[in-house]
């Protein structure tokens, strides 16, 4: 698969209109379930006093009874129990409005397909451990489930406003690279690192990158990097927070602000931005 584009520009063969395919967890190899399995022993022995508590009681739903790549049948048993979510196979990426659309029904698309062994430590295309382990922890929350469907909503509202630019940093600065401050300290729960070995210490660690407490217009006004570790984190105190911030705020006049004010580079620290160690 090393040099096969999990990007498409209509649902390939196979695929519903909604992009959905079968799991067909049968036709995985030995090869692609022993890459799960090393990624998933790597990530949950350095995780414990890195990721975020939520995350590491959710490892629990992905704990299933035979190694390899979770079988969707088994895992949406467990995950509906918990959150009312659930996981579709996808081909790979989606459009925006058939992702908005998943979400705001729980369901969670993954990409049907495994990174290789030469990738194992960067792949920009999210494959089936970026999206299952990286994921689903966090969908086994309550709290978090309930935002990731007002994503999903707020996402579809969005596309009469032309501002999925700045609604996607929201998603990229929280859901997939996030940081919370609880009571025993920092910690990840964004799927970009904690699926990444080297992320996930770089993010907490390393003295470089700026954690800045999180600020809905601030965030949604940051570009980000797909290709390298991120400058700048945005850190919540709750996923409470997270949740009341996005239902609560009235975001048409929000995206109009947003038209006027100018961008913030991604590396950017601002005068008033409150930083966190």
């Amino acid at each position: 698969m090393k040099n096969i584009s999990h990007v498409y520009e209509t649902p390939p063969a196979g695929a519903n209109t909604d992009w959905t395919v079968p799991q067909n967890w049968d036709r995985f190899s030995a090869d692609e379930h022993a890459m799960w399995d090393t990624l998933f022993a790597r990530q949950t022995a350095m995780l414990p006093g890195r990721a975020a508590d939520a995350f590491l009681r959710g490892i629990d739903v992905l704990k299933l009874s035979r190694p390899g790549i979770p079988d969707y049948r088994e895992l949406n048993a467990q995950l509906m129990a918990a959150t009312g979510w659930q996981i579709v196979a996808v081909p790979g990426l989606v459009p925006d409005a058939v992702f908005f659309d998943h979400l705001a029904n729980r369901r969670f698309p993954a990409g049907n397909f495994i990174r290789t062994p030469e990738q194992s430590d960067y792949l920009q295309e999210p494959d089936v451990f970026h999206d299952i382990f990286g994921h689903v922890p966090m969908s086994a929350d309550p709290v978090f489930a309930d935002y990731m469907v007002a994503y999903g909503k707020g996402g579809l509202r969005s596309l009469g406003f032309c501002a999925l630019d700045h609604l996607a940093r929201l998603y990229w600065y929280t859901v997939e690279f996030g940081l919370i401050k609880q009571p025993n300290g920092m910690r990840i729960y964004g799927a970009g690192i904690v699926s990444s070995y080297a992320e996930s210490i770089f993010a907490l660690e390393d003295p470089r990158p700026n954690r800045i407490a999180f600020d809905l217009l601030r965030v949604m006004r940051t570009h980000y990097r797909i290709d390298d570790f991120q400058q700048n984190y945005f850190v919540i105190s709750s996923i409470d927070e997270l949740l009341t911030v996005t239902v609560e705020t009235d975001f048409a006049p929000l995206y109009a602000r947003l038209d006027i004010l100018p961008d913030i580079a991604a590396s950017e620290v601002l005068a008033n931005d409150v930083l966190i160690a």
